[in-house]
């Protein structure tokens, strides 16, 4: 399902309601003006409303503004003194941002936002001035995305924190910033982010368009976005990447790609992203590139054990004896004696209580999950090899499998890799290698079709692009990623020169 701009008569009719309250003005009265912001709030009981004699009145919200800043640059340079108009009191103030609006909307989002509303008895208008204070936890080191090499803080929930802690590693003018509030109830603020001069225009203005095209009641989490204004949200693989890293999402906004970060999300999201770029870590960049080939190689080739060893063990049992070694045909056979099901039935047994204790281990506290995932995996699966339920062969097959599975440095693709198993397993069970040929050939032909903001998800490999291969799965030297990957067909393909630096004689 491609991304199409949703537009009906429901759009239209809420397009002129917007309009016609914001033809909604303030009224001069100070009674009039106080009943409405409590009608349009509902008279919440956070809601402090003070009158500073003669003519002054101060409304805002509780907890939802700094009380230092309220006490020090407002009530108190606003106290015993007589004002003539909105103008004088927004100069008598020593606050940052100041504006005046006779708009009851925008006064009614300001402050609902932790704004500070001043209104002058006579005057159809609103001085407001915008002390936020937000909760939020500090900062520490990535959860999900953990390295040994490398920054060792991740976002937190704090869309300001999060844009300062980008602007720590990109201290440039080119670093644009756009803001857009989503949810009709929530009023999420979200940020666009991209370096000029190197970002693709027409990803921008794709992208800026999805955006602001949607129309929601609510927008809690990046997740939900990115699936939103995917190509195709039908799809079980995800076609932006989202990250808690700071640095891996600085990278990928300096090689050409774009990110959004949702206030009240601790993870970002990046896009365009391809499939191969899920299986990298951002710790490849840290480290020597023999080691980083041979982690990448590692992860790789974990993913096709992950996905196809259990099913081609059930369907070598099943169909194909032939291709089992006459040596391990007796240690199989006797591992098998005593279990009365068959192959699939018993792999997908194993499969699911895998599933089930690693699912009861994230949601349990940590220490008790982990100590339910060691205790609770040797403790069933012994206990199931003696009853005579598996076999011992495919307890360990399966545990690789899953283990497997961890590698991915991405959680929401590791989810999928865990996912596509089991129809897999299944065909193998009905079909055994040709089952498991035509698992693979549908996927394949699934991940062919797919794209990511309108870039070849399987780039570089379909259309095939031989200098972006060679940083794909291999991670070539420094000096040989000198260009950016066209992928996200950056307006500056160059990165660095490339020319090694020469030892000057002495």
């Amino acid at each position: 399902m491609k991304f199409k701009l949703p537009f009906n008569k429901k759009q239209t009719h809420n397009v002129e309601e917007k309009t016609n309250v914001d033809a909604k003005m303030i009224t001069p009265s100070m009674v009039g003006f106080i009943q409405q912001v409590k009608d349009a709030t509902h008279n919440p009981f956070d809601l402090i409303i003070k009158s500073i004699p003669p003519n002054l009145t101060i409304i805002y919200i509780d907890n939802l503004v700094k009380d230092q800043a309220l006490n020090e640059h407002i009530i108190s340079n606003l106290q015993n003194k007589h004002y003539e108009t909105p103008e004088t009191i927004k100069d008598a103030l020593s606050v940052p941002e100041v504006n005046i609006s006779g708009q009851l909307e925008k006064t009614i989002e300001s402050i609902i936002h932790g704004s500070v509303l001043m209104h002058l008895d006579g005057y159809p208008q609103a001085v407001i001035a915008n002390i936020t204070t937000r909760e939020s936890r500090s900062l520490a080191a990535p959860e999900n995305e953990s390295q040994v090499i490398g920054a060792q803080v991740g976002f937190n929930e704090s869309l300001s924190t999060n844009i300062s802690l980008i602007r720590r590693y990109i201290a440039s003018s080119d670093l644009c910033n756009e803001k857009f509030t989503i949810g009709k109830r929530t009023n999420t603020s979200v940020a666009l982010l991209y370096m000029n001069g190197i970002a693709n225009d027409q990803m921008i203005n794709s992208l800026r368009q999805r955006i602001t095209s949607l129309e929601l009641d609510a927008l809690i989490d990046s997740a939900v976005l990115s699936e939103m204004i995917d190509d195709n949200s039908l799809s079980v693989f995800p076609q932006m990447l989202l990250t808690e890293r700071p640095d891996r999402f600085c990278d990928g906004l300096l090689n050409g790609k774009l990110g959004l970060i949702v206030d009240g999300s601790s993870m970002a999201i990046i896009c365009p992203q391809s499939f191969v770029e899920f299986f990298q870590s951002q710790e490849d960049q840290n480290l020597r590139w023999h080691i980083a080939t041979f982690a990448r190689l590692l992860r790789f080739t974990a993913i096709l054990l992950s996905v196809f060893l259990t099913p081609i063990y059930v369907g070598a049992l099943t169909f194909h004896y032939e291709v089992i070694p006459q040596a391990f045909l007796v240690p199989l056979s006797e591992s098998r004696a005593l279990v009365p099901f068959p192959p699939v039935f018993e792999a997908l047994l194993l499969e699911f209580i895998i599933e089930l204790l690693r699912e009861a281990g994230a949601r349990l506290p940590t220490k008790i999950g982990q100590t339910i995932g060691i205790v609770g995996g040797i403790v069933i699966g012994t206990a199931a090899v003696q009853a005579g339920i598996t076999s011992n062969i495919l307890l360990i097959f399966v545990a690789l499998s899953a283990l497997a599975s961890f590698t991915t440095p991405s959680y929401m693709m590791g989810n999928v890799i865990r996912l596509i198993r089991f129809p897999i397993i299944i065909l193998a069970g009905f079909w055994g290698f040709y089952g498991i040929m035509l698992a693979f050939c549908f996927i394949l032909i699934h991940l062919l079709r797919q794209s990511s903001m309108g870039a070849p998800y399987l780039s570089p490999f379909y259309p095939p692009r031989l200098k972006d291969m060679r940083n794909s799965i291999i991670r070539m030297p420094i000096p040989f990623t000198a260009k950016r990957p066209t992928l996200t067909r950056p307006k500056n393909e160059e990165k660095f020169n490339p020319q090694p630096i020469k030892p000057e004689k002495s």
